[in-house]
């Protein structure tokens, strides 16, 4: 597995996708007023896109439409000192053709926040970038405990 700089494994798109499909919850960042944002968000995958269920009326729906975003998820676990984190970068859109608005409404993504969220946002990734932390060796956390 190559490592970065920082010692952290560099993960291929493929390892990223499968991550990705692990996750829950992602983030998504989009400008606001010129400004970054950065908003939580339940997510699913569907053909290798990020699909996001938003209100009709909200700042994320008004501000994505063919924006390039970022979509970020990761997982950690502060016992093991383990993790992992993905970035995706991409163009999103806000669905209005009927026959996907249907499949999508369809899918087992239903919205943690309260209120109607009819509003579908895909965002097709352009590039994906990932890094997991590698489980310390045996022989490391000796060295480090004896610190």
């Amino acid at each position: 597995m190559p490592l970065d700089r920082s010692g952290l494994e560099i993960l291929d798109a493929d390892q990223c996708r499968a991550l990705l499909a692990s996750a829950p919850v992602g983030r998504i960042v989009f400008t606001d007023r010129a400004l970054p944002a950065v908003q939580p968000v339940n997510f699913a995958l569907v053909d290798d896109e990020v699909v996001i269920r938003t209100s009709n009326g909200s700042k994320l729906a008004a501000a994505v439409r063919g924006a390039v975003v970022a979509f970020e998820a990761d997982d950690f676990d502060a016992a093991t000192r383990t993790g992992w984190s993905v970035v995706v970068v991409g163009h999103a859109r806000v669905v209005t053709d009927p026959g996907e608005l249907e499949e999508l409404r369809r899918l087992p993504l239903t919205p943690w926040a309260p209120g109607e969220r009819e509003k579908f946002v895909r965002i097709r990734p352009q590039m994906y970038s990932g890094r997991r932390i590698p489980v310390p060796s045996p022989d490391s956390a000796d060295q480090a405990a004896s610190r």
